[in-house]
């Protein structure tokens, strides 16, 4: 009688259960993340070169005002 207790008590706790399922979600989270980096990682690449391009041909204030006091004293020395 006492191997069906044991076997009754085991069948009836439900300690662990709620382990499992942070265990399963954690994983499906994570492949997720996986899946979505990824699918994600071959534009990045592109889109970094985009900007890379568009920041060199830019132009600063500094480079403005450089050129604007180079064409107003005619390049000359006073």
């Amino acid at each position: 009688m006492e191997l069906f207790k044991l076997v009754k008590t085991f069948k009836n706790d439900e300690s662990g259960a709620v382990t499992v399922d942070w265990v399963v979600l954690t994983a499906a989270i994570v492949g997720l993340g996986i899946a979505v980096l990824t699918a994600v990682a071959g534009s990045i690449g592109n889109v970094t070169d985009a900007i890379d391009s568009d920041l060199a041909g830019a132009s600063t204030f500094s480079d403005t005002a450089t050129n604007a006091l180079n064409a107003g004293s005619g390049g000359g020395t006073d």
